[in-house]
């Protein structure tokens, strides 16, 4: 094989797989709208299989093609014709999109990642899975805090049982290269994202003389700094801390006031650690290199 077919096989190889890995976080979209819908309200999320929220029919697989199905139907029920939520399809498309990305990390033929993204190496492969978890646990946290006001414990207590467990496994999770290492990382990130907004929030109970933060918000940071480490929790902490005043002060503006009481943080803290697995890393080594002198 001439060095110009195998260039040519690696490119086919790699756009084969950038479908797949879009593919499969759809699917992993369509079994979090699953999630997001069942778990708040404490029923199974194995059993009855996928029925429409109205008129209760199952719908058959070939009705429940990720994002494809959605768009031929219209967003409507095959049999009662009555609206779905676009929180599904939207769900759908966010995770396929950022488990593309991810895989565009694992790089191409040695070229850095599009958009800047922070690359993966080779040799850590295991990280393109372990990031999918963290992505779809942010994921599920975020939608069912937007419309219940709370973050479920398997994806909080459960997300930093997981971080601690999978930085000993793979301790380049933390930039480490043993399994004490990794997680001695992870507790200080975990016990960091904790701390931080656990004294947030018993500081604005004695100030307020209310609850200034869900408890759930405090493990959520826990639970991002036990599977990123602590340098991800405080740039989480700053950017979500500044797009949530952001939000809030453009409510304000527009008159919208009671709706800024209402608006959670998880979401934003979410957000924060999203982007800090896409280019955090880069973010901060230049924040650092600016304030070196």
């Amino acid at each position: 094989m001439t060095p110009e077919q195998a260039q040519q096989s690696l490119a086919l190889w790699w756009a084969a797989f950038s479908v797949i890995a879009f593919a499969w976080g759809a699917c992993i979209g369509s079994f979090l709208n699953v999630c997001i819908y069942r778990i708040p309200r404490e029923e199974s999320i194995v059993r009855p299989r996928s029925h429409c929220p109205h008129c209760g029919r199952a719908i058959p697989w070939y009705l429940n093609i990720p994002i494809v199905s959605y768009i031929l139907l219209r967003g409507r029920c095959a049999d009662c014709r009555r609206g779905i939520s676009p929180r599904y399809v939207l769900v759908e498309l966010l995770v396929a999109v950022l488990f593309w990305m991810v895989w565009q990390q694992f790089g191409y033929a040695g070229d850095h990642p599009p958009l800047g993204m922070v690359p993966i190496a080779v040799e850590h492969m295991a990280l393109v899975p372990i990031a999918w978890l963290i992505i779809g646990g942010l994921v599920l946290g975020t939608f069912v805090d937007f419309e219940h006001l709370i973050i479920p414990d398997r994806v909080t207590l459960g997300g930093i049982g997981a971080g601690l467990v999978l930085s000993g496994v793979f301790p380049e999770m933390q930039g480490q290269s043993t399994a004490l290492g990794g997680l001695a990382q992870a507790a200080i990130g975990a016990g960091l994202g904790w701390g931080i907004l656990w004294a947030v929030a018993v500081a604005g109970k004695l100030v307020f003389r209310k609850d200034a933060m869900g408890f759930g918000d405090v493990k959520l940071l826990g639970a991002i700094g036990a599977c990123l480490g602590w340098r991800a929790v405080l740039f989480t902490l700053i950017l979500s801390s500044f797009m949530g005043s952001l939000a809030g002060i453009m409510m304000v503006l527009a008159g919208q006031k009671q709706m800024q009481s209402r608006i959670p943080f998880g979401p934003y803290l979410a957000l924060g650690a999203v982007l800090w697995m896409f280019w955090g890393p880069t973010w901060w080594q230049a924040y650092l290199e600016l304030m070196t002198p």
